[in-house]
């Protein structure tokens, strides 16, 4: 659990206090999510670099699913998840 040390911006009241307990596992959940889309999309590019094109192609729909997950919750916008699909949907198409 996420707590504050001594001295740091001490709270006065009840809901400040539960904000940051809220805002500390908000911000271990995006670290864990952020991590998991960065390492699937360079895993990804690993592989097709590779050039195993069917191995390219399952983690792919795993990377979609990592970048989808971290548009939702608010970790990159809309426009940028949608860049981001669309270079590695490129990527693994012109895997020969």
């Amino acid at each position: 659990m996420f707590v504050k040390e001594r001295g740091e911006n001490v709270q006065n009241n009840k809901s400040a206090k539960k904000r940051v307990l809220t805002n500390g596992r908000r911000e271990e959940e995006n670290k864990i999510v952020e991590s998991k889309m960065k390492n699937s999309i360079k895993k990804l590019e690993k592989l097709v670099k590779d050039g195993s094109k069917e191995e390219s192609t399952k983690e792919l729909t795993q990377t979609l699913k990592n970048i989808d997950k971290a548009e939702n919750i608010g970790l990159i916008k809309k426009n940028n998840a949608a860049r981001k699909k669309s270079r590695l949907t490129k990527l693994v198409n012109n895997v020969k």
